[in-house]
C-alpha cells in the first residue's frame, strides 16, 4: 500500500479537497471570462489548461506553477508547434520536435511548465487536421493562462496563501550556499522545489534537530 501514500511532502486530504474545489471555480471562471469575449467557451479553454490548474491551485509553491511559467510556458510552447508543423509535414515527428523544442525554449526563457509540453503536441497534431493561425498562442492558450492565473492569484488570495510564491527568508543555518549547490550537483537530478524555498528548509530541519537534541539531553537521566 505504499505507492498510495502522497508523494508531495506537507500534502494533507484537506488541502487536496480545497484545491478541488477552487480547481473548479478556476476553470469555470477562465471559460466564463472567455465566452463573454465573445466566444464560445470550448474552443478558448485548451485542454492543457486542466494540468495547468493542477499545478496553481494544488502545488502553488513549485516553480512550475508561478504566473511566467503558466503564461510564457503554455504560449511559448504553442509558438514552437506552429514553427515545427510548418518546417515538418510528417504529424508523428512534428509531434516529437514540437515537444522537445518546447521543452528546450522553456528553460531558456525560465518558463519551464510541465503543461506546455502538452500545448506542443496539441498543436503538432491539431494542425495536422484543422490548420492553426499565429493568433493560436495568443488566443485561446495565452488567455486561458492569464485568466487561470488571475483565478489562482484570487483564490490563494482570499485562502490566505502567497501565490505567486514568495520563499520565506533563510535564516542562519549549518549549510553554506556553496555546500548546498554541491550537494545538489551531486545529485545530477533536478528537485519541483525553489532554490531559497529549499534553503529555509534545510534551516528550519537544522533547528528543528538543534531542539530535539537539547530535548534528548535534558530527558536522559544524569549519572
Amino acid at each position: 500500500m505504499r505507492i498510495f501514500r502522497p508523494i508531495l511532502a506537507g500534502a494533507a486530504l484537506g488541502d487536496r479537497l480545497v484545491a478541488g474545489v477552487a480547481a473548479i471555480i478556476g476553470v469555470a471562471l477562465t471559460g466564463l471570462i472567455a465566452a463573454l469575449l465573445g466566444h464560445s467557451a470550448a474552443p478558448l479553454l485548451v485542454a492543457p489548461i486542466g494540468a495547468s490548474t493542477v499545478l496553481v491551485f494544488a502545488v502553488p509553491a513549485s516553480p512550475l506553477a508561478q504566473p511566467w511559467p503558466v503564461i510564457g510556458g503554455n504560449m511559448l510552447s504553442a509558438i514552437c508547434g506552429l514553427i515545427v508543423v510548418r518546417l515538418i509535414g510528417d504529424p508523428v515527428a512534428a509531434a516529437a520536435v514540437a515537444v522537445g523544442l518546447a521543452i528546450i525554449v522553456m528553460s531558456l526563457a525560465r518558463c519551464l511548465h510541465p503543461p506546455g509540453g502538452a500545448v506542443a503536441l496539441g498543436v503538432a497534431l491539431a494542425a495536422a487536421h484543422t490548420p492553426l493561425g499565429w493568433l493560436y498562442p495568443f488566443l485561446p492558450v495565452a488567455l486561458d493562462s492569464a485568466l487561470l492565473v488571475g483565478s489562482g492569484i484570487l483564490f490563494h488570495r482570499v485562502a490566505g496563501h502567497a501565490y505567486p510564491h514568495r520563499p520565506v527568508p533563510a535564516p542562519p543555518s549549518v549549510f553554506a550556499p556553496e555546500d548546498v549547490d554541491a550537494a545538489l550537483a551531486d545529485m545530477h537530478d533536478s528537485f519541483d522545489i525553489a532554490r531559497a524555498d529549499l534553503d529555509s528548509l534545510l534551516a528550519a530541519a537544522a533547528r528543528h534537530a538543534a531542539i530535539r537534541r537539547e530535548r534528548s539531553v535534558r530527558s536522559s537521566p544524569r549519572r
